[in-house]
């Protein structure tokens, strides 16, 4: 039987695991799923995939597809596994350097005062994030790793100015699988931190620890941070630190972020390994006697005799050159540059060993450390009975994830977002902000006539820099709120689910279930909703859900959807706004379909996620997340915001011998207008006061509206000597479906680089151009011209 088969409630012994892609398999052998493992069958999403199963104490989810390729054995009943819980006694915590966490001396100790570099490393949903800010407190600054989307925070650790740590992206293993798997890997091994501190989720130790044994095998100065100590111990679990200290050889340290507790004396370890330059004391875990008799044991020390001079002179730790070879990873591969005798001999140690054991060379290495794992576990864990937390999510997910109610409370969930967002909190926040930002504008504009400020500087001021900023920073509270909600979601596991729920149905499309977020908030802000893309594991469905989240019709196109409605089709306002919204999900599903089938060929990332418990989010971290966001976005105000609305002030105020005009049509604008307007004309809009307004709109959506009204004198009632119904409807198409904003592609820009930019921009302007031209001709071909 095949685990896509599996009955739910059941349970089996994985036989083997198959996968034409070897990076794939890598990823799933490394979450767990190795042959001899127990698995139980939880359910089938209520579409009737992906499916989610759990092992060694957590939940897993992965599609039907990928689980079509792991072969079972041994179906069963689902029990409850017992396992030989360790006989721990009171120890102690130890102090710095007790014997039986000795670790290895690597060099001179480096003087007090001197600056110290810490790299934060663990899985995904581990605390990572709480315990950086109990670390750093407000000390942090957000940047990007080179060469890659991937956000980097930096933080000096408080009370030592001298100690900067960084928080590496969560990651699963040291596999290249992901982005952020290969850049918390290249982190380590190029800009080498003194130090690595490693968070583990206590109440999931055997899944963490796995990523240990990888991060040791680094041999970096290493300290291992024990988190949700205090939930392991409300449910009646405890951690021999002492014994896990002298089985992993690396200093232990038993904490509580979200409480605070033991971040102290986890600082002191910390800057103890760095400074005395103290390496992990145990490298190897690989039984000589185990299993396979010891071939893999063999195998790897014959590969570390092997590359033993090219690891020296490629500046890689021996072990992680060895079993990294053994996976075959290409990467080190390069990096070690073996001749091909070399090739030819680490091929046959591989292959023999493969016979030996009997297993293949993935399979062996993941074995072997979870191998290793279990016996630690077994020796110093007291295995906790099922958690308050654990039972909590069981109980939620019946209906959260439930088959016939889990799509309509996920609507109505969103629906509470986004009222909360556009309507009770963010939207009169908004309009609070937008009243002081007008008073103060009317502040400044008095001041400047009183001191008889020229004119021109006037306007620049006025009618450039406050009208274009001012209107931009007034999205501020909506944009803060909204990541606020959202944030809240994600902390407590939520948003895991609904990429659980959505997957099969965006997949038809090629993307996985974790865009659906994204595309949603970009009904309210094409901003956010692009940043939001930062979640996603992978280029190709990053850059996927960027090109379409802007088809999603945001908040800012409503002023105009008024005005063309309330002009037009005053007696079917309703059906014209709803049919905006649904234009732009049935546009942005055929361009998907065309995506997938050109520039993003293939399938989505495999769907491989661990389904976190549910957890009451952390306040200091939800709000420390929304004051990043919102001094990202209030930078982007006075930087690209800032210069794109001067340039459009130019241009609206002079015309081509740079004197001030007093009539629009005579502005540099309008001759751009002008210049563009034949393009407009087979849509039915050539007039250039419309396509004025449409350039305006590259600014800001609003900006068409109150260009429009400008270019008619204020009398907003001669709209009908621009268009007629059909082509009004056309220019609503239109409006919808191009560029958003200035923000909006300034945003792609800084997310995904230059390049990405304009090949939004041209997307999504030739979509619109093509859309509005086919309602055109259609409408011209039923006689609605």
């Amino acid at each position: 039987m095949r685990l896509d088969t599996l009955e739910i409630g059941k349970d089996a012994i994985i036989a083997s695991v198959d996968s034409d892609d070897a990076a794939l398999r890598q990823h799933i052998l490394d979450m767990g799923l190795t042959p001899g493992t127990e698995v139980t069958m939880m359910k089938y999403a209520p579409m009737g995939d992906p499916v989610e199963i759990r092992l060694r104490g957590y939940e897993l989810t992965l599609r039907k597809d990928d689980a079509a390729r792991i072969e079972l054995r041994d179906i069963h009943d689902a029990h409850n596994l017992l396992r030989r819980n360790a006989q721990v006694g009171t120890t102690a915590h130890p102090a710095l350097g007790e014997d039986a966490a000795r670790p290895r001396t690597g060099g001179k100790p480096i003087p007090e005062g001197r600056p110290l570099s810490f790299a934060l490393a663990g899985n995904q949903n581990c605390g990572k994030t709480t315990l950086f800010n109990q670390l750093t407190g407000s000390n942090q600054h957000v940047g990007n790793f080179p060469g890659v989307t991937v956000d980097r925070k930096d933080g000096q650790i408080k009370g030592h100015p001298e100690a900067t740590v960084t928080d590496l992206p969560g990651i699963y293993s040291l596999s290249p699988y992901t982005s952020e798997e290969i850049v918390s890997r290249e982190f380590i091994l190029h800009e080498q931190p003194d130090a690595i501190i490693n968070i583990v989720d206590a109440t999931n130790i055997e899944r963490n620890l796995y990523l240990t044994l990888q991060l040791m095998e680094l041999d970096r100065p290493m300290v291992l941070a024990l988190n949700m100590m205090d939930e392991v111990a409300a449910n009646g679990g405890t951690v021999d630190v002492n014994k896990l200290e002298e089985l992993l050889g690396i200093p232990v340290v038993p904490i509580s972020a979200a409480k605070g507790e033991g971040i102290g004396e986890l600082v002191e370890h910390a800057l103890h390994v760095a400074r005395f330059r103290e390496h992990p004391g145990r490298l190897d875990f690989c039984a000589a006697a185990g299993p396979d008799h010891g071939a893999l044991h063999r195998c790897i020390h014959g590969v570390c005799h092997l590359v033993e001079d090219h690891a020296a002179t490629a500046g890689l730790p021996l072990r992680f050159a060895a079993t990294k070879l053994i996976e075959g990873d290409e990467r080190v591969m390069r990096a070690l540059a073996l001749d091909q005798n070399e090739l030819d001999t680490l091929e046959h140690i591989i292959v023999q060993m493969e016979d030996e054991s009997g297993s293949d060379r993935m399979a062996a290495l993941a074995d072997m450390r979870f191998g290793f794992i279990e016996d630690v576990c077994s020796a110093s864990v007291v295995k906790p009975h099922e958690s308050r937390e654990h039972m909590r999510s069981v109980a939620a997910d019946r209906i959260l994830t439930g088959r016939y109610t889990a799509i309509p409370v996920f609507i109505g969930i969103m629906a509470l977002v986004f009222w909360l967002t556009f309507d009770v909190i963010g939207q009169r926040l908004a309009d609070l902000l937008e009243m002081g930002i007008e008073a103060f504008t009317g502040v400044v504009d008095a001041a400047l006539a009183d001191f008889g400020v020229n004119p021109v500087v006037h306007s620049l001021v006025i009618d450039g820099i406050f009208a274009g900023v001012g209107g931009v920073l007034s999205f501020l509270p909506i944009i803060v709120v909204l990541f606020l909600l959202l944030s809240i979601l994600e902390d407590s596991g939520y948003m895991a689910r609904v990429a659980f729920v959505m997957d099969k149905l965006l997949r038809r499309i090629g993307l996985s279930g974790r865009s659906i977020v994204p595309m949603l908030i970009g009904f309210g802000c094409s901003v956010p909703a692009i940043m939001a893309t930062r979640t996603l594991p992978s280029e190709h469905d990053r850059k996927m859900t960027v090109m379409l989240t802007p088809f999603m019709s945001c908040s800012a196109k409503l002023p105009v959807y008024g005005l063309i409605t309330a002009a037009f089709f005053p007696a079917y306002g309703g059906l014209v706004m709803t049919g905006m919204y649904l234009l732009g999900i049935v546009v942005g599903i055929l361009v998907a379909l065309v995506l997938k089938n050109s520039a993003f060929r293939g399938d989505p990332v495999p769907f491989v996620m661990e389904l976190p418990n549910y957890r009451l989010p952390s306040a200091a971290t939800v709000a420390r997340l929304a004051w990043d966001k919102g001094k990202g976005f209030v930078r982007k105000a006075f930087t690209i915001v800032f210069v794109a609305t001067i340039i459009i002030w130019f241009l609206q105020t002079f015309d081509i011998r740079f004197n001030v005009v007093t009539d629009q049509s005579q502005s540099l604008l309008a001759g751009v207008g002008q210049l563009i307007a034949p393009i407009f004309a087979p849509l039915g809009f050539g007039d250039w006061r419309a396509s004025t307004a449409l350039a305006a709109g590259f600014a800001a959506k609003e900006s068409v509206v109150s260009t429009l009204t400008v270019l008619l004198g204020g009398d907003v009632s001669a709209l009908p000597t621009l268009f007629t119904p059909l082509t009004a409807f056309c220019f609503l198409a239109f409006t919808l479906l191009y560029t958003p904003c200035v923000a909006a592609v300034s945003t792609v820009r800084s997310e995904l680089g230059t390049r990405m930019m304009w090949a939004v921009v041209a997307l999504q302007c030739g979509v619109a151009w093509v859309v509005a031209f086919a309602i055109h001709v259609i409408g011209m071909a039923v006689g609605l011209g």
